[in-house]
């Protein structure tokens, strides 16, 4: 038996521009959804509305954002759900803090429960929480389109503790709003089970836990990247290949991603491939990396224009093969400029090959804003000197060696192991003013590349 009656309603607008248009309702004894492809047996046990058109006007909603009948049978949960006092009111907030209505459905697969949450109760203290750890407001949208299940978290549990062991380690609390919004994953992590072995496993590698902070406040993704199964066999990888155990702080400062890599087959293919080109062997290629740890990850294209640049100059093999082992960065730069430093260096500044050789950083330098300007400075003054000499200090050491204010012993640049201090050029003359406690030395060293 079917009885038809005419229905105007309108589920209220209230501060959401989302509705659903009239629909005539049909009340039969027996409502059934199989003719648009529900599963009738997984609705037995579900609190439904007897009005079968309720039930159609649900879906026909739910596809209007993207929902199929496959996403509804997935969590069939979703057609219990109170138009009025949930889905309205909680995609209208979603859409108020950031969430784009072309993306609610993609929202809605991914974390159905919140069609079921109470907006003042479940969703506001979350946004407002996000908010308290300076997530811009622009971004609130983004991470909760990122990792929606935030919404279900109590504020007193994970959240909370994962962000209070991060202050404990020296993270900055200003700090821990761009984390967030760049891994908001972190905010649900363990920190007993997830986060401190971590972060004890790599500060036993020689890592300072100052210096951790500054890397993690950078790098938030390091933090999910799995101890046991990534990290440790990475690290161990590394070392197989030649790595030193006193540079791999310095190597995952200046490179944290390395222990997140596939790395075993990055480093196999790029090590023949040095050896393939350049005929360096596995422990120059090991020097390599320890300098240069973005190499594992060019591709061999890219590296191969400024090697055939080099081959082609009047450089007798085994001095290329030096020049990248002792200056890995001369295959990252771009070949016009290489052109033009050589060039500069061999037609302007008359120099020989073998000072090339000693100082290959020489092409690692801008051109116009350092060689040329203190190349012209040499020449008005008639100082004859090595390239390392006038190219390898900040502006003010050079202008003072130009007024000959001190004479120091010539060296080919810092050098740096963990574990011990950083060494410049005339350290010997540093003034206490200018010393700075091993940690920031490394800070400036590695986290600011």
């Amino acid at each position: 038996m079917v009885s038809f009656i005419s229905s105007n309603s309108k589920i209220p607008r209230g501060r959401s521009s989302l509705q659903v248009k009239p629909t005539l309702s049909v009340r039969i004894l027996a409502p059934d959804l199989a003719g648009i492809g529900i599963v009738p047996d997984e609705l037995e046990d579900l609190e439904l509305p007897s009005i079968v058109d309720v039930k159609r006007e649900r879906v026909e909603f739910l596809q209007k954002l993207g929902l199929t009948i496959d996403d509804i049978n997935e969590y069939l949960l979703l057609l219990s759900c109170s138009m009025r006092k949930n889905v309205i009111p909680g995609l209208g907030y979603l859409e108020k803090v950031g969430v784009q209505r072309s993306r609610l459905g993609e929202f809605i697969k991914n974390y159905p429960h919140v069609l079921h949450a109470s907006v003042v109760v479940e969703l506001v203290p979350v946004v407002k929480f996000l908010r308290g750890l300076d997530v811009e407001k622009q971004d609130i949208g983004y991470v909760l389109m990122k990792y929606p299940e935030l919404l279900g978290f109590k504020l007193e549990g994970t959240m909370s503790t994962s962000v209070a062991y991060l202050f404990s380690i020296g993270v900055n609390p200003r700090g821990i709003g761009p984390m967030v919004t760049q891994y908001p994953y972190l905010l649900g992590m363990r920190v007993e089970t997830m986060i401190k072995p971590l972060v004890d496993y790599l500060v036993s590698l020689g890592l300072p836990k100052k210096i951790l902070a500054r890397l993690l406040e950078k790098h938030a993704h390091v933090l999910g990247y799995d101890l046991e199964e990534t990290v440790k066999p990475n690290v161990e990888c590394l070392i197989s290949f030649g790595i030193r155990r006193e540079t791999l702080a310095s190597v995952i400062a200046q490179y944290p991603q390395i222990i997140g890599l596939l790395l075993k087959a990055k480093l196999l293919t790029q090590q023949y491939f040095f050896n393939l080109k350049l005929k360096i062997d596995p422990e120059g290629f090991a020097r390599v990396i320890e300098r240069m740890q973005q190499i594992i990850s060019l591709n061999q294209n890219v590296l191969m224009k400024p090697i055939e640049f080099l081959l082609a100059r009047t450089i007798p093999s085994e001095d290329d093969a030096k020049m990248v082992v002792k200056c890995p960065q001369l295959v990252a730069v771009p070949v016009g400029l290489m052109k033009n430093s050589y060039y500069f260096f061999k037609s302007e500044m008359g120099r020989l090959v073998k000072e090339l050789v000693e100082f290959p950083e020489y092409v690692t330098y801008s051109l116009e804003s350092r060689i040329k300007p203190r190349y012209q400075k040499l020449e008005s003054k008639g100082i004859r000197c090595s390239l390392a000499w006038f190219l390898n200090c900040s502006d003010q050491r050079f202008e003072e060696r130009l007024q000959a204010a001190y004479i120091e012993t010539e060296s080919a640049g810092p050098s740096f192991i963990m574990g011990r201090k950083l060494e410049l050029p005339g350290s010997e003359i540093i003034s206490d003013e200018e010393e700075e406690s091993e940690d920031e030395v490394l800070y400036r060293h590695t986290v600011s590349l």
